[in-house]
């Protein structure tokens, strides 16, 4: 399953989810997996495709990174799955 994550740094403050990140990687427990990510401008969101085949496997990793972030989280399928989806 895919997801889009829209992650708010707590405070607008994107310096210790990057400390966190240098120092310990992105923390995904096995069978998650990154995407890709785009940062706004202001570097205080950061927009994210990851897939699990769970969601509590997501919340897992969600979970080692909700002290710094606010997490919104959206299953999605891909452009090509929608347009055989819809008749």
């Amino acid at each position: 399953m895919l997801f889009m994550i829209v992650e708010h740094f707590r405070g607008g403050d994107p310096a210790p989810v990057y400390a966190r990140f240098r120092e310990r990687g992105r923390l995904a427990p096995p069978g998650v997996v990154y995407i890709n990510s785009w940062v706004t401008a202001d570097l205080t969101t950061c927009y994210q495709v990851m897939e699990s085949p769970t969601r509590e496997l997501l919340d897992a990793w969600i979970g080692a990174w909700s002290d710094l972030v606010e997490f919104e989280v959206i299953p999605v399928i891909t452009s090509a799955e929608a347009a055989q989806a819809v008749p």
